[in-house]
């Protein structure tokens, strides 16, 4: 796996809009998160410029606009930000996290079965 940039928060919800449909101009970024924070338009403005330098989102220029859009996966995000939380809080231990979000979590008998499915399909690896 590549080395990713670091994400914010912030640019999170950000990139999430660029994942979801895309090239967007940086207004309609602005239009898609209205509602969703309280941000000013030259704040998500910055957050893009912060995510093209790192080099997560790149852009095309059409006529005298530019359209972004995520030069990053979600999924290789995700995967990232999976393993470095794991590393950070739990000590690169898997088994303590898991325990701890079932506890945690309400399960469904659907959800439940889904995941020794799930676990199932691992112990056959």
């Amino acid at each position: 796996m590549r080395n990713l940039p670091k994400i914010s928060e912030s640019e999170w919800l950000v990139m999430r809009v660029l994942w979801a449909k895309s090239p967007l101009t940086a207004n309609e970024v602005v239009e898609r998160l209205t509602g969703k924070t309280q941000w000013k338009p030259k704040t998500v403005k910055t957050l893009i410029d912060r995510l093209m330098k790192k080099g997560a989102v790149k852009f095309e220029k059409e006529g005298r606009r530019y359209k972004y859009y995520p030069a990053i996966g979600r999924d290789e995000c995700v995967a990232t930000e999976r393993k470095s939380f794991v590393r950070r809080v739990y000590g690169r231990t898997t088994k303590p996290m898991l325990a701890a979000f079932l506890e945690d979590a309400k399960l469904s008998a659907d959800d439940i079965a889904e995941l020794k499915e799930i676990l199932e399909q691992k112990a056959e690896e």
